[in-house]
C-alpha cells in the first residue's frame, strides 16, 4: 500500500486543532499518510504547532507545496481559501481536500473542478455530517427497510452552516433535489458579536420546501440565531427517523429506538466501539477505525474523508463525496436565496444562471482580498477571515 504524504493548512482553534490531531492518529498507526508538514500564514500559529504535532512549518503556501512537495493538500482554513488552495496545489500536481463549503459561488467551485482536471489531481471537499457514525448507522437501517420507504422529511439547521443540514437528509434519502421553493428574511435579534468582531443586530431566516425525485418533499427552516437546537427527520411508509431516534410502528404499538453509543479505551486514550439500535435484531455500526483511535462520531467521519481519499488516489477512483455532491448541496441553497428574490417562485435544479447572492459574493471577495478567486498565486499568503464573503453578504457561516 502507497503511503501518501500529507500537508495541512490551517493551524488555528477548532476544527483545524481537530485535524490535526487525526492526521497524527493515521500517520503514527496507518501505512496510509505521513503527515510532514503544516502551512499557518499567522506566524504565532506557524512557531507554536510544529513542535506539538512533529512536523514543518511554513508561512507561504506555495514554498511548502515547492519544497516539501506532498502527495496531498488538506486545507483546513476558512472556504475562502478553496480557490486558493485547490489552484496552487493542482499546479503542483498535489491532490487536495478542501473545508465545506466548497467554494463562495457555483461558478468559482466549477473553476476549481475544472483547474484540478485540467492537472490531473484529485479534489474532495470536508462534508463530514452524512459521514458521522450516527449518519451511517441510520443509513443503514434504511437500506434495511425499517422504515420503509422514505416518503417525507423536515430540517431545522440553526447555525448558518445549512449545507451541512441539507447534506444530512439529502444523503439519507440517497435523492437529488429538482426544485426549490425559497422564504426568507432579516429580523432584529439581541445582539450578539459575529465571526469578525462586528456587533450583529439583525438576522437572516430561511425557509424552503425542496422537492426531491419521486416527488419527496423535504421542509426546511433555519430559524434567527436562538435556542434552538438542530436536527433532521425522514418519515418513510413503516416508521421514522426523527433527530436521534428511530420510531417503527403506529399507535399504542409505537416503538422507539434511540441510538447507543459504546466506548471503550485503549491505551488510555477513549475510542468509540460501536454506535446501535437495539431492534430485534439491532442494527450496529462498528467503529472502523477503533485500531487508529477514531474517538468519536466526527473523528471516524473525519478518517472517513482521509482514508476514502487515499483509495481514490492510489485505486484512481472518485472521492467519496467530491466535488459534484459539494455542488449541489451549495446549489440548493442559491435556488432558495434567488426564490427570494424573485418573489417566492419555485426555481428549477440544476440553476441554469448566476444568482444574484453570487455577483454579490464575488464582487466582495475582490474588494475583500484585492484580487479575484484566480488569483491564486497573489492570494497564497493572505490571512482568510472564518466568516469571509459568505458571512458578510448572505449571513452564512
Amino acid at each position: 500500500m502507497k503511503r501518501l504524504r500529507i500537508a495541512i493548512v490551517g493551524a488555528g482553534t477548532g476544527r483545524g486543532q481537530s485535524w490535526l490531531s487525526t492526521l497524527r492518529k493515521l500517520s503514527d498507526r496507518s501505512d496510509l499518510y505521513d503527515f510532514c508538514a503544516l502551512c499557518e500564514v499567522i506566524e504565532d500559529r506557524a512557531r507554536e504547532n510544529p513542535e506539538r504535532w512533529g512536523v514543518k512549518a511554513y508561512t507561504d503556501l506555495t514554498v511548502l507545496l515547492k519544497d516539501d512537495r506532498p502527495d496531498v493538500l488538506l486545507n483546513a482554513t476558512a472556504p475562502d481559501s478553496n480557490p486558493m488552495a485547490t489552484g496552487l496545489a493542482a499546479k503542483h500536481g498535489v491532490h487536495v481536500i478542501n473545508e465545506i463549503p466548497i467554494a463562495p459561488t457555483l461558478a468559482i467551485a466549477d473553476a476549481m473542478v475544472q483547474i484540478a482536471a485540467e492537472h490531473n489531481v484529485k479534489l474532495e471537499i470536508t462534508e463530514q455530517v452524512y459521514l458521522w457514525a450516527r449518519e451511517q448507522l441510520k443509513r443503514k437501517t434504511l437500506e434495511a427497510g425499517l422504515i420503509g420507504r422514505p416518503v417525507h422529511a423536515r430540517l431545522r439547521y440553526t447555525n448558518k452552516a445549512d449545507y451541512h443540514g441539507i447534506n444530512g437528509v439529502r444523503m439519507l434519502l440517497g435523492m437529488q433535489a429538482t426544485r426549490v421553493l425559497g422564504f426568507g428574511g432579516r429580523v432584529p435579534v439581541p445582539s450578539f458579536v459575529g465571526y469578525e468582531g462586528d456587533r450583529v443586530e439583525e438576522d437572516h431566516w430561511d425557509a424552503a420546501a425542496i422537492e426531491f425525485e419521486g416527488g419527496l418533499t423535504c421542509l426546511f427552516e433555519d430559524p434567527p440565531r436562538g435556542g434552538l437546537s438542530g436536527s433532521w427527520d425522514v418519515h418513510g411508509s413503516e416508521g421514522q427517523w426523527i433527530a436521534g431516534d428511530l420510531y417503527l410502528g403506529a399507535g399504542p404499538e409505537r416503538m422507539r429506538y434511540p441510538i447507543q453509543h459504546e466506548y471503550t479505551e485503549i491505551d488510555g486514550e477513549k475510542v468509540l466501539e460501536h454506535c446501535r439500535v437495539d431492534t430485534d435484531p439491532p442494527v450496529v455500526f462498528e467503529n472502523p477505525f477503533k485500531d487508529y483511535r477514531a474517538s468519536d462520531d466526527d473523528e471516524v467521519s473525519r478518517m472517513e474523508l482521509l482514508v476514502g481519499f487515499h483509495r481514490a488516489i492510489t485505486e484512481d477512483t472518485e472521492p467519496a463525496y467530491g466535488a459534484a455532491n459539494a455542488r449541489h448541496d451549495l446549489e440548493i441553497l442559491f435556488a432558495l436565496r434567488e426564490s427570494v428574490a424573485r418573489d417566492n417562485t419555485w426555481m428549477e435544479l440544476p440553476l441554469t444562471e448566476e444568482t444574484a447572492l453570487e455577483k454579490r459574493l464575488t464582487e466582495e471577495f475582490k474588494a475583500l482580498y484585492g484580487h479575484g478567486p484566480d488569483e491564486v498565486e497573489a492570494l497564497a499568503t493572505v490571512p482568510f477571515p472564518r466568516g469571509g464573503v459568505r458571512w458578510k453578504v448572505a449571513g452564512w457561516d
